[in-house]
């Protein structure tokens, strides 16, 4: 491999995670109740006890924190809380929420019981979050009004309210906004039953005829997330209408499938060739991460957060205290020559699957 190689792709990869404006069809595929919600056993279980009791109560849910990977459904769970409480919900971001007053806004605006949902929540601004906490805690605003010597504070009481946050990086939150939350669910990446069962239902919505066997195939390769199924749902939809009868079948999806560049077990080019960056350029690792994203052309946090976390949970790459490693299953996948040191201390024969 030739040592000026640069490796570019789409910001809007088809197996990110992260929405696009190609998502909006999305909304349309969001369940509405949690009977229709598919997956997340433990999280539901849970969910519908404190929702009853809740309800039995007459009082609204406490503050619930939903964190996990990009596209597992932290947003559609949110929404099923509003519709099983009865009640209206607001969403908006912490990078949206620039100011103290802009989260004054918000909250003022509130009535009984809604619910105020908060995405990439770990994002607030500090200042932000100090006027979050009395909120939170007491239902109340403290603002203060004026400058200097003239100062003084003024306290707005306001309606309970419920805050949902989400968030990608749990760790990143500040104890005492997280100390803050009465309910923390975490959400589990899928299993490609649990996919297949999500794009059928889709597919039933959007009107696309497929097979069981069609819609193993599209959720072997999803990365265990539920918006990149439908992503490619509706993709391979295309392949279908074009060059078969409109059904979606195990061949067509697999064909539409290697035709984007994606692989049986949901890596694009990106990922195989940072794969075969550290294999051929680094002799298999270790090499630092800022390396590695000069050598592929890319930002280093989308190899952090879009690339490694899949790569690691297959097994194929490692991270260490001298730099990122890839394991015998890497050269395995991508039908390389295996070097002899692997044969020798047994690094990589058992694979993490989160399946």
């Amino acid at each position: 491999m030739a040592q000026n190689q640069e490796y570019t792709v789409d910001p809007s990869r088809l197996i990110s995670p992260e929405t696009t404006p190609a998502d909006a069809e999305e909304n349309t595929l969001r369940p509405k109740t949690l009977e229709e919600y598919i997956g997340q056993e433990k999280v539901k279980a849970n969910l519908r006890i404190y929702l009853r009791a809740a309800q039995q109560r007459g009082e609204p849910m406490d503050h619930i924190l939903l964190y996990g990977p990009p596209g597992l459904g932290k947003t559609t769970l949110a929404g099923i809380v509003a519709q099983e409480m009865g009640v209206q919900i607001r969403i908006t971001s912490g990078p949206a929420i620039e100011k103290p007053g802009d989260l004054a806004a918000l909250l003022t605006n509130l009535q009984e019981g809604d619910i105020l949902f908060i995405d990439e929540i770990h994002r607030l601004s500090r200042q932000v979050e100090e006027v979050l906490y009395p909120a939170l805690e007491d239902y109340a605003l403290d603002i203060m009004i004026g400058k200097g010597p003239s100062a003084q504070s003024i306290r707005i009481n306001l309606p309970r309210f419920t805050l949902i946050g989400a968030t990608t990086r749990a760790g990143q939150l500040t104890g005492p906004l997280r100390d803050r939350f009465g309910i923390l669910l975490k959400l589990e990446p899928y299993s490609p039953g649990e996919l297949a069962r999500i794009i059928r239902r889709s597919a039933g919505l959007l009107g696309i005829g497929i097979t069981p066997e069609g819609a193993l195939e599209l959720a072997q390769c999803s990365r265990g997330t539920p918006r990149i199924a439908n992503r490619l749902l509706k993709r391979v939809r295309d392949f279908a209408t074009v060059q078969g009868d409109g059904t979606i079948d195990g061949d067509i999806a697999a064909a539409a499938r290697r035709q984007m560049d994606i692989d049986a077990l949901g890596l694009d080019e990106l990922d195989r060739s940072l794969l075969r960056a550290v294999i051929e350029l680094y002799g298999g690792g270790p090499v630092g991460l800022e390396t590695l994203a000069a050598v592929l052309g890319e930002e280093s946090v989308t190899l952090e957060d879009v690339c490694e976390p899949y790569l690691m949970q297959m097994g194929f790459l490692t991270r260490t205290p001298r730099g990122r490693c890839v394991t015998r299953l890497a050269y395995e996948h991508l039908h390389m020559p295996v070097p002899r040191r692997f044969d020798e201390d047994g690094d990589g024969t058992a694979q993490q699957s989160f399946y």
